[in-house]
């Protein structure tokens, strides 16, 4: 996700191996900072066994249960809580030390991974258990993602906000190749404690990270004033800039309708491609890997005035992409499919997240952050529900190609509704 465009003027340079050489530095620019450097590999090591874990665990539920509908409560579940808790996240994060609440979630977290692999291991585990834990984990996260994207202003200095947030998902995204093919190799090799134990042990690198970071006195925080009042005002802007509005609503629009081939994502790997948790691992890795080249492609492109371009490319490209691949049933090309399906989603997302925090004044960046995260995460669980339940009744295929449909003409109300988004730099 990603912020400001900076003006660089590197396309001035004159001599093309000059250019190149600049142009790769440009890309991984928030490097050079200390803090951030900690941040990025910290993180990178935890997001691993993240992913490990959620592939490890939504195959586990499809096991116990053998039930789409089933994967949608998991995913419903770990959705709840942002409805109940995001805007007190953002609202705490713009009042405590953000890296202090970082430090809580991330601890958090790693009990629940500890927990859930204890009872897998011991052979208690149920399809409840999981449910429960992911109720508490969705409340984890409420938290920790405003604390999360906020954070990122005290890592670098503001020319490098973009590229940092294009890096965050450069890592998130690399961990999204990885992780799921790790895991479903150790799935199928150990079992899934061991990729619940994994992420449980990975959770120490970015707690570590955060405690050695040497941070400068912590940016003003907001007013302790009455809650409600605090969070309006993030509501309030948000309603009144036409830019963040949109990006924000159709935010929402890819939560709910272009998410849910995620949840299905174990049904489809066992019922579509007549596969098992080595296959759900490859396809979840695939589009990691599109969603780490997009990622790549956003933090090279920082430096160029083209966010409002890409976030249009992004919006036509993701649900055309998501039909084609509900009309794939060789593995290969499913794969190849999933890459494309990554690639255009996070394009839109960073390009997205670095318009809405360019336009966000600093006192309200947590507030308004957390009203972004809202528009994703809170609506995921009702999208999950939506894809559990239509597959179900109609099947897999029958379903992305629905959501795609309707995700492709909420694509093209923003090109006509909100010409000013694509003429952003």
């Amino acid at each position: 996700m990603s912020k400001l465009s900076l003006q660089s003027g590197y396309l001035s340079v004159a001599s093309p191996p000059e250019r190149k050489r600049l142009r790769f530095s440009a890309t991984f620019a928030a490097l050079r900072h200390p803090n951030y450097r900690l941040w990025f590999f910290g993180q990178l090591v935890s997001l691993v066994g993240t992913w490990m874990q959620s592939t490890a665990q939504g195959f586990l539920v499809y096991e116990l249960t053998t039930s789409p509908a089933y994967l949608g409560y998991v995913g419903f579940a770990a959705g709840v809580p942002t409805w109940l808790f995001t805007l007190y996240g953002g609202l705490i994060a713009d009042r405590v030390p953000r890296r202090t609440l970082l430090i809580f979630t991330q601890s958090f977290m790693m009990v629940l991974a500890g927990i859930l692999a204890f009872l897998t291991f011991t052979g208690s585990v149920q399809a409840w258990h999981i449910v429960l834990l992911a109720f508490l984990l969705g409340t984890a996260n409420a938290f920790d993602a405003p604390a999360r994207l906020a954070f990122i202003l005290e890592l670098v200095p503001r020319e490098d906000l973009t590229n940092a947030v294009a890096l965050n998902s450069t890592m998130f995204n690399a961990a999204t190749a990885v992780g799921p093919a790790v895991a479903g190799m150790a799935y199928a090799a150990f079992g899934p404690a061991w990729c619940f134990t994994i992420n449980a042990l990975s959770f120490i690198a970015v707690i570590l990270a955060l405690m050695r970071m040497q941070l400068k006195l912590p940016p003003i925080k907001a007013a302790r004033g009455r809650a409600m009042e605090d969070i309006r005002q993030g509501f309030h802007f948000v309603r009144s800039d036409p830019i963040v509005r949109t990006l924000v609503m159709y935010l929402a629009a890819v939560s709910f309708l272009g998410m849910g081939f995620v949840t299905l994502m174990p049904a489809w790997a066992v019922k579509v491609l007549g596969g098992g948790a080595t296959t759900n691992g490859w396809l979840q890795s695939a589009r990691g890997v599109g969603a780490l080249c997009g990622a790549l492609l956003t933090a090279a492109l920082s430096q160029r005035a083209l966010r409002g371009k890409l976030i249009t490319i992004g919006t036509f490209a993701f649900p055309l992409a998501l039909f084609g691949f509900a009309l794939i049933r060789w593995l290969p090309l499913s794969l190849a499919a999933l890459v494309v399906i990554g690639l255009s989603l996070m394009i839109y997302m960073n390009n997205s997240n670095s318009m809405v925090q360019t336009q966000t004044p600093d006192e309200l960046r947590g507030r308004v952050l957390s009203i972004y995260s809202l528009s994703f995460f809170g609506l995921m669980p009702l999208g999950a529900l939506f894809a559990g339940a239509l597959a179900t009744r109609w099947g897999e295929p029958l379903t992305v190609m629905l959501a795609a449909t309707l995700l492709a003409f909420c694509s093209v109300v923003v090109w006509l509704k909100a010409p000013q988004v694509r003429s952003m730099g």
